[in-house]
């Protein structure tokens, strides 16, 4: 119950998980399994719940629930709500107030990103380290005409996307470096793609211009090229030149990043419930794990109690970006703490809770989850998956990572699906690139929940072990009315799965036994592998296949079995077939369908 004894109002979502339902109104995620129990419904911590089933739990603690508006919200465009998001928009408006900004830098390798953060702490901050710690912390805050800037000192798009893909911020701006000698290159596409999914605004920092072969009038028209009009050329992206070498146009640049901040609703309640993010963290020989923590909601503490991921702890001391020991850090602070048992993951959500006991039940019941989620397979979010979401309201756009062999493959293929976006549900091309699928793709696609589509390319090892591991579906072709034609058919929602066929096993048929009211049993010989009683055989005589088809019975000895393995005798029947022959080879398979 609230002051003076009346219920807490929350806005919730039309659905989230149970595990989202605890989270917003800090309870123990068993806690909410046991209600739901009481009131008829079997979930587990990831099953999602519909805003009516949610509404009834949440009464039941105290909650007066409304069901929440998409701009109150922040909603992506899967429909999908962050937890930090959520938890802002629960605040009283009226308690927001203005947060510094939190800018990470992106671009292609060697345009200078790194060269002018440096350049921006020297310049800006004032070093000032006695008696403090003075390693790297992961990102620093800036002061300019008396206003702060958090600059996450961990560039590159990798780190930004990995952690969006684990629910977190990222950042509230993205500075594009862009080289003026060389213009905009591969990477740079890239980065551009995963500030677009992120819908993360955009302002472009023209290094090198004092390089005798800049050519910035170049490097815009390459910018207006891929959609990024210069605002010189009255398009929305600003460009402001710079020579981080030389640190001229330094003060340009920070006042383009104030300039995009009062435009953005970047805001937090400094008194409400505390919540944000793992930049970095490490296990130090001294200190313990030393974790660097960036705040988007409430202030924290030296004393309070906070839960990341699996690990947990109470804060024993913080240390803010230039190593002076603090006790208090408001939203947007970067800050180094002590006190966590483990080392947490970069791009997990912490928050603060009451208790010793509540950390370690939910940390407990985080790490069962862990062990549940690792015995069962992964599958991909296949096209019919998406369609199904999209019918029950989750998803109103289908996104896509293209890449092709050569530049001309990519045009007719992006032009293609954009005329086949025109329905209910919009094709949404993230990222169109040549070259063969990578890492930078399959992470893209984790954090943004979308299908990467290849044309006559291949996927490198890297990026088929992170797609496996995180879900993510990787569909290659080799003819383009193909790829076009089964993404059509897939938005009009008749798209068939594609399946394969696994031969698992070979058995010799050595006697042949008649069997009234059943017909032949043929006596076999397992030589590879093992047969299945659900699966599908073939017999085999020579290089001619007799019969294609199910298998009706399988026996060993007297026995009903649903396999036999290599080395061992058993007796096979199958739906409608009877004319076997001494030396046929029957050939078992399995048929599985293979992800869109």
């Amino acid at each position: 119950m609230g002051e003076n004894g009346q219920n807490k109002s929350i806005e919730l979502p039309p659905t989230l998980s149970v595990r989202e339902l605890a989270d917003t109104i800090q309870a123990s995620p068993i806690e909410i399994i046991k209600t739901l129990m009481a009131n008829g419904v079997m979930a587990n911590i990831n099953q999602q719940i519909d805003f009516d089933t949610a509404a009834i739990v949440a009464a039941e603690m105290g909650f007066d629930v409304t069901l929440e508006t998409q701009e109150a919200a922040g909603e992506d465009e899967l429909g999908e709500i962050p937890l930090w998001r959520r938890v802002i928009a629960d605040e009283n408006p009226d308690d927001l107030v203005y947060r510094p900004p939190i800018v990470t830098m992106l671009g292609h390798v060697d345009h200078g990103k790194t060269t002018l953060l440096d350049a921006i702490r020297h310049t800006n901050v004032v070093e000032d380290e006695a008696g403090g710690i003075t390693q790297h912390i992961g990102a620093y805050q800036v002061e300019h005409n008396n206003r702060s800037i958090t600059f996450l000192d961990t560039p590159g798009h990798a780190a930004f996307t990995a952690m969006r893909a684990r629910g977190a911020q990222g950042a509230d701006i993205v500075v594009l470096v862009v080289a003026a000698d060389d213009g905009v290159m591969p990477q740079t596409r890239e980065a551009i793609a995963h500030a677009k999914a992120a819908q993360v605004p955009l302002i472009v920092a023209l290094n090198k211009i004092d390089k005798p072969n800049a050519d910035p009038e170049r490097v815009n028209q390459q910018l207006a090229e891929i959609g990024l009009v210069p605002d010189e050329w009255d398009g929305d992206t600003i460009v402001v030149p710079i020579s981080a070498k030389r640190q001229e146009g330094l003060e340009d640049l920070l006042e383009a990043i104030l300039l995009i901040a009062d435009n953005s609703d970047i805001r937090a309640n400094p008194n409400g419930r505390v919540i944000g993010t793992v930049i970095e963290a490490k296990k130090d020989r001294s200190r313990g794990v030393l974790a660097t923590l960036l705040i988007q909601n409430g202030t924290l503490n030296v004393g309070n109690i906070i839960v990341v991921g699996t690990a947990h702890g109470r804060l024993r001391a913080m240390f803010d970006h230039l190593g002076h020991q603090v006790e208090v850090a408001e939203p947007s602070a970067p800050i180094a703490v002590m006190g966590l048992n483990d080392v947490p993951v970069a791009g997990d959500l912490f928050q603060v809770v009451e208790s010793d006991k509540q950390a370690r039940a939910i940390t407990r019941e985080r790490k069962n989850i862990l062990r549940s989620d690792a015995e069962k397979p992964r599958n991909a979010v296949t096209l019919e998956q998406l369609f199904d979401k999209f019918k029950a309201g989750e998803v109103r756009e289908l996104r896509l990572i293209i890449k092709a062999d050569v530049q001309g493959s990519l045009e007719p293929i992006k032009s293609s699906l954009a005329d086949l976006g025109s329905g209910d549900i919009s094709i949404n091309v993230l990222h169109a690139e040549t070259g063969n699928i990578g890492k930078n793709d399959v992470m893209l696609a984790a954090a943004s929940k979308a299908i990467v589509v290849g044309f006559n390319v291949e996927a490198d090892s890297a990026a088929e072990s992170l797609a496996d591991t995180e879900g993510i579906s990787i569909r290659i072709y080799n003819i383009i009315y193909r790829l076009i034609e089964d993404i059509e058919m897939a938005l009009k929602g008749m798209l068939e799965p594609e399946t394969k066929e696994s031969v698992i096993g070979h058995a010799e048929v050595r006697a042949i036994f008649k069997i009234s009211r059943i017909g032949n049993v043929a006596g076999c010989y397992v030589q590879d592998g093992e047969l299945l009683r659900n699966a599908r055989a073939r017999v085999m005589r020579g290089e001619e296949a007799q019969f294609d088809g199910e298998v009706a019975s399988l026996k060993h000895i007297q026995d009903d079995v649903t396999e036999v393995r290599t080395g061992f005798e058993c007796g096979i029947t199958l739906k409608g077939f009877n004319d076997f022959e001494t030396g046929d080879i029957i050939e078992c398979y399995i048929v599985e369908e293979v992800p869109i």
